[in-house]
């Protein structure tokens, strides 16, 4: 991965579910929790997805904006959103220029298949925008904790 702690975030602008344009650096002031999950509505990604959102009060107490990023469409994360109550916006990056810029689209292995992927990593940014914390190794049914250390 090439991004550290430290480091500002990269800066980005991408859609939303309802395809207003969201721009990193216009979340200067708050404290970011800017998390890359493969695919909306698969075990995993719900698993992590829902613990967000079950602790979302505890995240916004701490001042934290949530930002989830996967290369699913608008209208998946619609489905995502409404299907698990989801009370954060999820970006759309099918053409993985985020997910490039922050380093997590690349070489993975599943079940023993190596393909390239989304890479399930979070970054915690602070209120200047420099990354404060980079999650690799993802506990998805107890992200938020895992944030709020």
């Amino acid at each position: 991965m090439s991004l550290e702690v430290g480091q500002m975030a990269p800066d980005f602008e991408a859609k939303n579910e309802n395809g207003e344009v969201v721009k990193l650096s216009s979340l200067r002031g708050k404290k970011v929790v800017l998390y890359f999950y493969p695919k909306d509505n698969t075990p995993t990604c719900t698993t992590q997805s829902c613990n967000l959102r079950d602790n979302h009060r505890a995240l916004l107490k701490a001042g934290y904006v949530v930002l989830g990023v996967s290369s699913d469409s608008e209208r998946s994360h619609r489905n995502f959103i409404k299907k698990q109550s989801l009370p954060f916006s999820l970006i759309s990056d099918p053409e993985q220029q985020v997910q490039k810029l922050y380093g997590v689209w690349g070489e993975k292995t599943t079940f023993g298949k190596t393909y390239i992927g989304t890479i399930r990593t979070t970054f915690v940014i602070d209120e200047k925008g420099k990354i404060t914390e980079i999650i690799q190794k993802v506990d998805s049914k107890n992200h938020t904790a895992q944030i709020l250390k």
